[in-house]
C-alpha cells in the first residue's frame, strides 16, 4: 500500500438521517475525485456511523471500480460486542468483503480506538471526514490528520482549524 494513493475515514457514530442520503452522495463523488489523484486504497475504522458508510461506499464503488481496496482497520476484535445483531450483520458483511482486515490490538484497551485511529492517519495522505462538532475522537483524529500533513475534505459543517 503507498501511502500517497490512501485515503483514511472519520466520522461521528450518529448521522441525522434527514442527512443521510446527501452524505452518501458527497461521499461517493469524493472518492471518485480521489480516484482522479490516483487514491485506490482506502482506509476505515469500522465503527458505526460514518466509518460503516465510508466502508458501504467504498464497496458499492468498487462493483464499477475494482481496482478498489477496501482496508479496514480495526481497534480490537471486541469492536462489534455490544452492537445491534443488525449492526453485527452488516460489520460482518463489510469484512467479508474487505480487501484486508488489520486488527490494531487483540482485545480492547482504554487507548486501542486512538492507536487505530493513529494508524489510520500514518498510513495515509488524504482524510474524508464527517465532522460537526470540535469534541471527540473524531476531532482528535481530524486535529492529528492536520498535524501530519494529510489533506482534509470534511463532509459535515465543523470547524477545521488546527487548535
Amino acid at each position: 500500500m503507498k501511502k500517497d494513493k490512501t485515503c483514511c475515514f472519520t466520522g461521528h457514530r450518529q448521522i441525522p438521517k434527514s442527512e443521510l442520503g446527501n452524505i452518501k452522495d458527497k461521499l461517493k463523488q469524493t472518492i471518485l475525485t480521489l480516484y482522479g489523484k490516483g487514491v485506490v486504497y482506502f482506509g476505515s475504522g469500522g465503527a458505526l456511523g460514518f466509518d460503516t458508510l465510508a466502508a458501504q461506499c467504498v464497496l458499492e464503488l468498487k462493483q464499477t471500480y475494482p481496482q478498489f481496496k477496501l482496508i479496514m482497520v480495526l481497534p480490537c476484535k471486541e469492536q462489534a460486542y455490544r452492537w445491534s445483531n443488525e449492526d453485527k450483520s452488516i460489520y460482518a458483511m463489510i469484512l467479508r468483503l474487505a480487501d484486508k482486515v488489520t486488527y490494531t490490538s487483540e482485545h480492547y484497551t482504554r487507548y486501542c480506538m486512538h492507536v487505530r485511529n493513529r494508524h489510520l492517519v500514518e498510513n495515509s495522505n488524504y482524510c474524508i471526514c464527517y465532522l460537526t462538532q470540535n469534541t471527540g475522537g473524531t476531532a482528535y483524529t481530524v486535529s492529528f490528520a492536520i498535524k501530519n500533513n494529510l489533506k482534509i475534505i470534511n463532509l459535515g459543517d465543523g470547524d477545521l482549524k488546527n487548535e
